[in-house]
């Protein structure tokens, strides 16, 4: 779990969030956090998502690769 804080531009905590281990639908790995925040009296609905870089499985070889569309004009 990662504890997400929220400050405003003076730097006081508005708000925070637990964000939970992921394993997202796109098969990554990250963090995931959604919740409502109180600033000034208004409420809001706030999330938060990290997605470790490169952790999004590697397809097998040509498979889910796009093939050349066939009469294209060339650029």
């Amino acid at each position: 779990m990662i504890i997400v804080e929220m400050k405003d531009t003076n730097g006081k905590m508005v708000g925070s969030l637990a964000a939970q281990p992921k394993q997202f639908k796109t098969g990554s790995r990250g963090f995931y956090a959604n919740g409502k925040v109180e600033i000034d009296g208004k409420r809001y609905q706030a999330q938060i998502q990290l997605v470790e870089i490169g952790s999004k499985p590697k397809s097998p070889e040509g498979e889910g690769e796009e093939k050349p569309a066939e009469n294209q004009a060339a650029p």
